[in-house]
């Protein structure tokens, strides 16, 4: 299966793009990076040098990826979203008289968004974070800490407001703190329990996990 690159799009050389992945008008990928195969890469949107991103991932339009981010299998961002890779940004030096490096520097941090994960559209997510594998982070939400594997998170900054299936449908929602579960079954047919925020899958679609 081709790759298909809109006539609009800039793909630097050096940048490995997997089969069936789809590059949409005016979209910039910097080299080296690596995107994997049945990918969307949608329009308009920046993805930085150092950036992986892995296999059958959705990336809406105007969505910037800075260096040092990893995009695992699975993953949709929704339009807008802004990734940050630095704690303490400076255009110049102390004394203003020279532009600080753009390459990266000790203060420059990692942040790994892990499979089956949604970051919703205009979303805003902080330096050297974690994502858990099919979180769920609502629109608009500003991410200042690590997001729990199947925890659903909103808000400025962002909190737990749920837990959600694979399927992405919330088996659990709260408004204080979050809850201890000792079953819960998604109409999937999926089954979880919750100890301490920490959330575990207990069957799969009917089957033993």
């Amino acid at each position: 299966m081709s790759v298909r690159i809109h006539d609009t799009a800039l793909v630097e050389d050096g940048v490995n793009l997997g089969a069936g992945t789809s590059v949409w008008d005016n979209a910039h990928l910097r080299a080296p990076s690596r995107i994997g195969s049945d990918c969307i890469i949608g329009g308009k949107s920046y993805i930085a040098y150092g950036v992986e991103i892995g296999d059958r991932v959705k990336i809406n339009a105007f969505v910037y990826i800075c260096y040092g981010v990893t995009i695992e299998t699975g993953v949709f961002i929704g339009a807008g979203t802004v990734f940050t890779n630095d704690r303490f940004p400076r255009a110049c030096d102390p004394d203003l008289k020279q532009l600080q490096t753009s390459a990266p520097t000790e203060e420059t941090l990692d942040t790994c968004v892990r499979k089956g994960a949604t970051i919703g559209a205009r979303a805003l997510i902080g330096p050297g974070l974690t994502i858990g594998q099919f979180a769920m982070v609502g629109m608009g939400a500003v991410v200042t800490r690590d997001v729990g594997d199947f925890h659903m998170v909103a808000g400025h900054p962002a909190k737990t407001i749920g837990y959600v299936c694979r399927c992405g449908e919330p088996f659990a929602r709260f408004s204080d703190a979050p809850l201890d579960i000792s079953e819960a079954t998604c109409g999937c047919g999926r089954s979880y329990t919750v100890r301490d925020g920490i959330v575990c899958e207990t069957t799969v679609a009917g089957a033993a996990a």
